[in-house]
């Protein structure tokens, strides 16, 4: 009997979200995606233990910066020895309002991937999608470098990543889910609000119609889920990258008789009626101030993001 997973596979390419390159092989993902929480989660585990003396002793004597590239670089080259496809890394998000640190970060990484003998056409570079970090991918993707912006909360970050002609964008569904859940309280109807009625399904959902209207070339990666419902919902969207614990979920679950329809489909947003739009740096900072969720999550998520690198960092200086 068909799994759910093996359902999902059908209409949507596979993507497992996790740092820990040991878990990957299981569930036989096309590409996987790390951040800073992810690998912090990773190498706190004894298994990677040796990794991570290796790389402690690899980069004795480099700036600490480099010394976290070089880190991230190694579980990026384990990663894609677990999967056919492509890893996305992140640049440090403690850079996310600085467009040329952004672009520097960025093409060390690279480099190091290129040092390590890893086709790059295999690498996504990973930005917190900011107008700063936006107008960096423009730059990368003009220099033959793809990317993926992240802590996408809002529609006006998807068009200006459109904009930019960005290879991949990863809007969140469960950060989307968590602060409306939060604001309606104890108001909230979990039913009401469930597979295709979740208000982060929407978002993407949103998304994916325009984008797939205007035959938009970047690709959609739907993420941060917390129950196989919200993925169910996205089937038929270009990608979507997992946790391993969701994975697991999709893998046990038998699919319903008949298999999987998708949710999102390609030729019927070609159907429904759209307007077009373009953001100057004025009017997206304006769009994105006017959405408060937007605005909270990525605030929010940089943060985390930030706070996690700081961890990492104590790592790679042995404290």
């Amino acid at each position: 009997m068909s799994t759910q997973l093996e359902a999902l596979k059908r209409c949507t390419t596979v993507v497992a979200d996790t740092g820990d390159f040991h878990q990957i092989q299981a569930y036989q993902p096309q590409d996987a995606t790390t951040n800073p929480s992810l690998i912090l989660k990773a190498v706190q585990k004894p298994e990677y233990a040796d990794l991570v003396a290796q790389a402690l002793s690899q980069s004795q004597g480099l700036d600490l910066a480099e010394r976290m590239d070089r880190l991230i670089v190694r579980f990026g080259t384990e990663i894609l020895q677990q999967v056919p496809g492509r890893v996305s890394t992140e640049v440090d998000a403690r850079l996310s309002f600085d467009a040329n640190a952004t672009l520097t970060r960025a093409e060390r990484i690279i480099e190091l991937y290129r040092a390590a003998g890893v086709d790059t056409a295999r690498v996504l570079i990973k930005i917190a999608a900011t107008w700063e970090g936006i107008q960096a991918a423009r730059v990368l993707e003009q220099r033959g470098i793809a990317t993926n912006l992240t802590l996408l909360f809002s529609f006006a970050q998807a068009v200006a990543c459109a904009q930019a002609k960005v290879q991949l964008i990863s809007p969140f569904v469960g950060r989307i889910y968590d602060w409306h859940k939060k604001q309606a309280g104890s108001a909230w109807d979990e039913a009401a609000h469930a597979g295709a009625h979740d208000p982060g399904v929407q978002s993407v959902r949103r998304i994916f119609d325009y984008y797939k209207h205007f035959d938009i070339d970047t690709e959609i990666m739907g993420a941060s889920f917390r129950n196989t419902g919200q993925i169910l919902a996205l089937a038929g969207c270009d990608l979507l990258t997992i946790s391993p614990e969701l994975l697991a979920q999709l893998a046990a679950t038998p699919a319903a008789p008949g298999g999987l329809t998708p949710q999102l489909d390609a030729q019927r947003a070609k159907q429904q009626p759209q307007q077009f739009v373009r953001y100057d740096e004025a009017q997206f900072r304006y769009a994105l101030n006017e959405d408060a969720m937007a605005t909270e999550k990525l605030a929010e998520g940089i943060r985390a993001f930030a706070a996690d690198a700081l961890r990492l960092e104590h790592i790679m200086q042995g404290a």
